[in-house]
């Protein structure tokens, strides 16, 4: 339902019952079949959590700044919201407080970034046992081997551990479509040179069952009541 940072949140200010009776000590023990409930005011603060869908550019970072590069999260700002935005939700600075991604893109990737506040979220998109899958498009320079495209939907391995099946195919002469099931640190990019490709572009485009569609690029919308990943 919620990060365990949240959780902890919830049970110290007395919004979490056990049983019928309030818990505010963190680490309580409780049996496995007790009845756990969040108090309206905590199911409340949850429902107002924001989770922004930002077009992320070359040059910033998914998530804390490093090597004097700024993190996507300063992209989100009044002015930066796209104008055919359809929620209703109004933007605060408080909906930046708490805010961690879902998932990294690379500096020199491109495309959708998840920031959420919402743990129920983080959890979804990439907690351990999330099947959700990421699509994205990917323009390389090369020649590709005879069994190179089949290697790349299954066959490789980074880290000493084999991958998993992915979907790999030809969009046009240079461009290839990847839909993967996990995310390892600059992984296309690293099977790419597996098969002696060099990755020159690379722009994800769908997690799960939410598009970037016309999302410009450096501009955001909010996630809509209606869309689920």
């Amino acid at each position: 339902m919620c990060s365990r940072r949240e959780a902890d949140r919830y049970i110290e200010r007395g919004l979490v019952r056990v049983d019928g009776e309030v818990v505010s000590e963190l680490g309580t023990k409780v049996s496995p079949d007790a009845r756990i409930e969040l108090a309206e005011a905590g199911q409340k603060r949850q429902d107002a959590q924001a989770t922004f869908l930002l077009n992320k550019p070359i040059g910033y970072v998914s998530a804390q700044p490093e090597d004097n590069h700024l993190p996507a999260s300063v992209l989100l700002a009044k002015e930066t919201r796209w104008r055919e935005d359809q929620s209703p939700r109004r933007f605060h600075p408080a909906q930046l407080q708490g805010l961690a991604p879902a998932g990294r893109l690379d500096i020199d990737s491109t495309g959708l970034l998840i920031l959420t506040q919402d743990g129920r979220i983080a959890r979804q998109v990439i907690g351990e046992d999330s099947d959700i899958d990421k699509e994205y498009l990917v323009r390389v320079v090369g020649k590709l081997s005879a069994d190179g495209l089949k290697q790349l939907n299954h066959g490789l391995s980074l880290d000493g551990k084999p991958l998993k099946p992915a979907q790999v195919d030809w969009q046009n002469e240079d461009q290839l479509r990847f839909v993967l099931h996990e995310g390892k640190k600059r992984q296309i990019r690293r099977m790419c040179e597996l098969v002696n490709l060099k990755v020159v572009g690379l722009k994800r485009i769908r997690i799960g069952k939410v598009v970037l569609g016309n999302l410009p690029p450096g501009q955001w919308r909010y996630l809509r009541d209606d869309e689920q990943f």
